[in-house]
């Protein structure tokens, strides 16, 4: 398994990026990651207000017990910018999902804006977006899905030897 993600250096930190191409158009892409009936299909359902402002609660399909986390919608600009900061217990993670035309298909690049504290942590979270990028191929290919234990402890090192740039 190879990582596809990197880290970039920040005033406060680092973004973790992590980019995927979908074999679609950027609307049908678009409804992949705002969608509640198709994001429970790498990712999990959600209910609440889906726009700029609102809150959501999303349950953790993929996570044991299916936990669900609230979270609030910093940006919803269909069909290019999903914004979103988990609140709770799960902390305050900022997280970005970027779309673009790239011919027929559809970049989709995740970006998890982490602090300097929580840095440390590349070596968990990028394997777990890792996978999650991978569910969302899955999903919009109709393919077999990845399981968590093909990513971690396989790509930790990857993210941890990541001198952010």
């Amino acid at each position: 398994m190879q990582g596809t993600g990197a880290l970039r250096k920040t005033a406060g930190g680092a973004d973790l990026v992590v980019p995927r191409s979908l074999a679609m158009g950027i609307d049908e892409a678009w409804a992949y990651v705002s969608e509640p009936q198709l994001t429970e299909q790498w990712f999990g359902p959600w209910e609440g207000d889906g726009r700029t402002g609102g809150a959501i609660r999303v349950r953790m399909r993929f996570e044991e017990g299916f936990p669900e986390m609230p979270m609030k919608v910093l940006a919803c600009e269909r069909p290019h910018r999903l914004s979103l900061e988990s609140v709770g217990e799960h902390g305050g993670w900022l997280l970005e999902l970027l779309l673009e035309e790239d011919g027929e298909d559809t970049l989709v690049t995740l970006i998890h804006h982490l602090d300097a504290d929580s840095l440390k942590d590349a070596g968990e979270i990028g394997p777990g977006w890792e996978f999650y990028m991978d569910l969302l191929v899955a999903a919009t290919e109709g393919t077999e899905e990845p399981t968590f234990d093909m990513y971690y402890p396989a790509l930790k090192n990857y993210y941890l030897d990541q001198d952010p740039a």
